[in-house]
């Protein structure tokens, strides 16, 4: 007979009687342990990307620097950037920035298994768990050095604790999901969704809660004050807002494909695997207790709902990592589908299961190669050839082009490397960065050739720098190109005519970011030049 504390909140012991709770959890702890053999063994095998770059770039500062930063310039959660800080002054790079990734990502699948095994019981759980450990979403987040495996972890167990507070009710209960609440939204703005999918949920299935549910709201809301300010100024920086109208989301069917993605990366993307999964996941949310369903519906409606009513700029895209949170409820459904259709013929289930997770990987490899074969051989030797370069002739007020990742690994080789960084994408910090660093030192730009938005992607790239010559000097490092200019530029104009140069000898070797960091580099000079909106006027905006 199943304990009372292991009894499912919703399940009523749905499935419990098939499996022991010892078997279950030395089966989530072989999952754990070959997710772990995986994670460790290709933490390093995907590129740096400039996303880490800037986590650690931004680490690199004093705390109350860094927490300035994010609440004044930069907007959104901070406490990513409060990790990188931790790793950064610690004296690790990106190495230890990726463990820290693949440390939330495994402490998730217990979490996973845990309200898993509340909401439809011990098998079903094991294969959500099982399932979920092997999609793309987990996979590739567990490496990847931002706040994504973090926000995840956060948002379990913010889940965990609405569901505990619900159930028994009491101050510590809801102090403790207050709490998770509040780590949730400081991991990543979408966080709200979190939180929203939580009200809405107690709306629905725990109204003899409702007013214990409010205050806890109410002191969530008040204590959540600065991350709400943060969240606004991120808005404010990329034209978030309500209304639709976007030009990213913001229509029914936009939305739809938004949520078909994600479910895709959740599970399988390819089209008619996708759409078998998602069948077998519907009908898993038609076979779930009612409180389940309720659960899923709140959790998944949230979202649907904000991008519904919200006005997106152009320069917002969201993806499939920003519904993380939803990848568990995903694997829930998909998993008790499974088990429904096998019911009369169980030996079918490990097969099914099977199918799943070599569905999974071959999308998670079609989607992210690198993560399974590493980056070329070739690409390594010239990236680290330019990384020592660049380490060997820095100057510490050199001004950086965007967070490239060549940057952090100079970073890593010589700890007085520039921390100068001119944003690539976007105006109003790039021209507040120049001002800050007065007289301005040499400018730096990399131009890339082997990225995929390149008009061809190629391992070498033509050694053609900008002109004027004697303004600039270049190296290419296989598909490197480092641009420098010889002598400091010292004025934001002489530097923004420098960053145009070099991004117009960029677009003529089919560089694909050029067009975006030509459109930063003409508004910075127009603000400069009195033709656009004065840099005082977007900064107070911005706020």
């Amino acid at each position: 007979m199943t304990r009372k504390s292991e009894t499912p909140v919703a399940g009523h012991g749905l499935h419990d009687s098939i499996t022991t709770a010892r078997a279950f959890w030395l089966g989530v702890a072989a999952v754990v342990a070959i997710a772990t053999a995986f994670l460790s063994h290709q933490l390093m095998a995907w590129p740096p990307h400039e996303d880490e770059t800037l986590a650690l770039f931004v680490g690199r500062d004093t705390l109350v620097g860094l927490v300035e930063h994010v609440t004044r310039d930069r907007g959104g959660a901070p406490l990513h950037f409060v990790v990188a800080w931790v790793v950064a002054h610690l004296g690790f790079g990106l190495g230890g920035l990726r463990a820290m990734s693949a440390f939330f990502a495994l402490a998730s699948i217990p979490l996973v298994a845990h309200l898993s095994r509340r909401l439809v019981g011990a098998l079903p759980a094991f294969v959500a768990t099982t399932v979920f450990a092997g999609s793309w979403l987990f996979l590739f987040h567990g490496v990847y050095g931002r706040m994504y495996s973090l926000f995840l972890f956060l948002s379990i167990l913010a889940t965990l604790a609405l569901l505990a507070a619900l159930r028994r009710g009491g101050r510590r209960r809801w102090a403790f999901w207050v709490a998770a609440g509040l780590a949730c939204v400081a991991a990543h703005p979408y966080g709200v969704l979190v939180l929203a999918g939580h009200g809405l949920y107690v709306l629905l299935a725990g109204r003899e809660r409702v007013r214990e549910a409010m205050v806890a709201g109410a002191a969530l809301l008040v204590l959540g004050i600065p991350f709400w300010i943060t969240d606004l100024v991120l808005a404010g920086r990329f034209d978030v807002g309500v209304g639709g109208g976007g030009s990213k989301l913001g229509s029914p069917s936009s939305v739809a494909r938004y949520l078909w993605a994600s479910a895709g990366d959740a599970g399988s993307g390819w089209r008619w695997l996708s759409a078998a999964f998602l069948v077998t996941a519907c009908y898993g949310v038609i076979r779930a207790p009612r409180t389940t369903r309720l659960l899923v519906i709140a959790m998944v409606a949230a979202p649907t709902a904000a991008f519904l009513s919200a006005r997106l700029g152009g320069s917002t895209a969201p993806e499939s990592r920003h519904l993380l949170f939803l990848a568990p409820f995903y694997s829930v459904c998909l998993a008790l589908g499974l088990v429904e259709l096998t019911r009369r013929a169980r030996p079918l289930l490990p097969l099914l299961v099977a199918v799943v997770l070599v569905a999974e990987v071959s999308w998670a490899w079609h989607r992210t190669a690198p993560l399974f074969a590493w980056e070329p051989d070739q690409r390594q030797v010239a990236r680290a050839a330019a990384e020592t370069w660049l380490a060997e002739t820095a100057r510490a007020d050199d001004a950086l082009f965007g967070y490239e990742p060549l940057y952090l690994g100079a970073w890593e080789r010589n700890r007085a490397f520039s921390r100068n960084v001119v944003p690539r994408a976007d105006a109003v910090l790039a021209l507040r960065s120049l001002e800050r660093q007065l007289p301005v030192g040499r400018g730096l730009w990399v131009l890339d050739a082997s990225k995929r938005n390149n008009r061809a992607a190629r391992l070498e790239i033509d050694p053609i720098g900008p002109t004027p010559s004697e303004l600039f000097e270049t190296r290419a490092f296989g598909p490197f190109l480092v641009i420098r200019t010889r002598e400091r530029v010292l004025t934001p104009e002489a530097y923004l005519y420098a960053a145009g140069r070099a991004m117009l000898a960029g677009r003529s070797l089919g560089i694909g970011d050029t067009d975006i960091n030509l459109g930063t580099i003409e508004q910075a000079s127009r603000t400069l030049r009195g033709y656009g909106p004065s840099l005082r006027a977007e900064s107070a905006g911005s706020r």
